[in-house]
C-alpha cells in the first residue's frame, strides 16, 4: 500500500512540472515581442540594435527606441468625446455613457496624407493645405501707367547755316535760349566771295546793261549765296557793293548753337543736358566761318512732345492710337488728353525701355521742355485667362504653378503672357478644371528644388 502511494505521488510531481513547463514558453514569446531596441540618434544612419552599445558608423551612444503598444493594423475603440478612452472590444464609454466606435490603428496614414505621398521627392510633390484658385476668363480694359519727360518736336527745328565763307563782323545773338522771330537779323558776315560777286554785277550793269542773260545770271548767283532779295536791290541802287552782308533767321523760337561739324543736336537726352546751363554762346565776332557750315539751330518750343517710358511687360499693350492722359509734375493743373502718335523702334541704351512719343501744342499750356510727366495710357480691352500674379512662380525662361493632386501640390509648367495690376495672362498649360495654390512662392523652397514637367 505504501507503494502504491508512493508511486501516486511521484505521478502528481510530474504532472505539475509539465504543467509549468507548458506555460514558460508562453511566457516567454510575449518578452521576446515586448524586447526593447536601440537605434542611433542621427535618422540618416539608420543603425538598430537589440542591445546597448555605440553606433558602428558615427560612435555615438545608441538610444532607446519608443515601443508601440498597438500591433499595425489592430483593432480598437474609442468615445467620440473622450478619445483618451481606448478598449480593444466594443462597450461603454466609463465617463459619458456613449458607445464606443472603431479605432483602426497602424502607421498607413499621417493624418489625412497617404505615406507614399510623403515618401515622393521633395522636387516633385509638395504636401500643403494652402488655397487654391483657377483660371478666370475675363476681359479686362488695360491702363498702363508710365514716366516720361518733355521734348521739343524735331520736327519744328530749323537750322541758319552760312552759305559762304567769311568772318563774323558783327553778331546780334548773345546767349543759349535766346528767344528769336522769323526774319530777324542775326549776323553780319564779311565774305570775299560774296564782294567779288557784286562788283561782277555792278561791272556787268555799267558796262554791259543790254546783256541780260549775264545780268540774271550775276542777280542769281548771288541770291544763291545768300544774299536777299532786298540787299540785292540796295546794292543795284547804290551802284557800290556792301562790305558785309546781313544774315536772318528764317524761323522762331530758342536758339542754340549747332553742334561740331554742322549736325543738329537732335538727341532729348542730350538736349536736356544743355538745359542745365544757360551761357554766352561760344560763337564770337571776329571768327571765321566754313561754307556750309551750321551755325544755329532753333527749336519751336510752342510744338513739343511727351517721351513715354513703355517697360517691357506692357510694350505688347501700347499701339499708335491709343489714348493718353499726359499729367505734367511741374504744372499738376494743365494734365491734357493726346494720343500715341510714334513708337520707338529701338531701345534707348540707358534705361532698355521703348519709348513712345505722344504730339502735342505747347503754345497755351507752356510747359517747360525737360520736365517730367507722368501718363497713363489707355490700351486695348483684353479678353484672356487670368491667375493671381503670386500663383505663378518665374524660373527664368520657365514659368509654374503648383498644381493641386490629391493630398498635394505638383509644379507644372504654364506659358504666361501680359501681367496686369495683381493678376497674369495664362496662354496654355492648364485649365479651368485645374485647381492651382493660389501663393505658388509659398510652396518654393529652393528654384534649384522644383521639377517640372511639359
Amino acid at each position: 500500500m505504501k507503494a502504491i502511494e508512493q508511486i501516486a505521488f511521484v505521478i502528481l510531481i510530474v504532472a505539475a512540472v509539465a504543467c509549468n513547463n507548458n506555460k514558460d514558453p508562453h511566457i516567454n514569446h510575449n518578452t521576446e515581442a515586448a524586447k526593447q531596441m536601440y537605434t542611433c540618434p542621427m535618422p540618416e544612419d539608420s543603425v538598430l540594435s537589440d542591445k546597448p552599445g555605440k553606433c558602428p558608423k558615427c560612435g555615438m551612444d545608441l538610444i532607446k527606441m519608443e515601443q508601440d503598444n498597438h500591433e499595425q493594423g489592430k483593432v480598437e475603440y474609442t468615445c467620440p468625446m473622450h478619445p483618451e478612452i481606448i478598449r480593444d472590444k466594443p462597450g461603454a464609454c466609463p465617463i459619458c455613457g456613449m458607445d464606443l466606435v472603431k479605432k483602426e490603428t497602424g502607421s498607413k496614414k499621417v493624418g489625412d496624407v497617404e505615406l507614399e505621398a510623403l515618401l515622393k521627392p521633395t522636387n516633385e510633390f509638395v504636401v500643403s493645405s494652402v488655397p487654391v484658385t483657377t483660371i478666370i476668363k475675363k476681359e479686362e480694359q488695360i491702363e498702363i501707367e508710365a514716366l516720361g519727360n518733355i521734348a521739343y518736336d524735331t520736327r519744328q527745328t530749323g537750322s541758319i547755316s552760312s552759305r559762304v565763307a567769311g568772318r563774323i563782323e558783327k553778331l546780334y545773338v548773345r546767349y543759349r535760349y535766346q528767344k528769336i522771330k522769323k526774319g530777324q537779323h542775326i549776323l553780319d558776315i564779311y565774305s570775299p566771295e560774296l564782294l567779288t560777286a557784286q562788283q561782277n554785277l555792278l561791272f556787268l550793269l555799267k558796262n554791259d546793261p543790254t546783256n541780260a542773260t549775264f545780268i540774271q545770271a550775276a542777280k542769281e548767283k548771288l541770291l544763291l549765296l545768300g544774299i536777299s532779295n532786298q540787299q540785292l536791290q540796295s546794292v543795284i541802287q547804290s551802284g557800290k557793293p556792301s562790305l558785309t552782308i546781313a544774315v536772318y533767321s528764317n524761323y522762331s523760337g530758342h536758339i542754340h548753337e549747332a553742334a561740331s561739324g554742322g549736325k543738329m543736336n537732335t538727341e532729348p537726352g542730350a538736349m536736356n543736358d544743355i538745359s542745365l546751363i544757360t551761357e554766352e554762346l561760344s560763337l564770337k565776332e571776329g571768327m571765321y566761318l566754313q561754307k556750309g557750315q551750321s551755325i544755329f539751330v532753333v527749336y519751336n518750343p510752342d510744338r513739343a512732345w511727351a517721351i513715354l517710358n513703355i517697360y517691357g511687360d506692357n510694350q505688347g499693350l501700347i499701339k499708335i492710337g491709343n489714348a493718353v492722359r499726359v499729367l505734367p509734375e511741374t504744372a499738376p493743373g494743365k494734365d491734357f488728353s493726346a494720343s500715341i502718335d510714334f513708337i520707338e523702334p529701338f531701345y534707348r541704351k540707358e534705361s532698355k525701355t521703348l519709348s513712345a512719343r505722344v504730339y502735342f501744342n505747347n503754345s497755351s499750356l507752356k510747359i517747360p521742355i525737360g520736365s517730367q510727366v507722368r501718363a497713363t495710357i489707355f490700351g486695348n480691352a483684353k479678353d484672356a485667362y487670368w491667375l493671381p500674379k503670386d500663383a505663378v512662380v518665374s524660373l527664368g525662361l520657365d514659368k509654374v504653378v503648383f498644381k493641386k493632386i490629391n493630398d498635394g501640390f505638383k509644379a507644372h509648367k504654364v506659358n504666361t503672357g501680359i501681367i496686369y495690376k495683381k493678376n497674369i495672362q495664362i496662354l496654355n498649360g492648364i485649365t479651368e478644371m485645374d485647381s492651382v495654390a493660389i501663393n505658388g512662392q509659398y510652396l518654393m523652397d529652393s528654384e534649384s528644388f522644383i521639377k517640372v514637367k511639359n
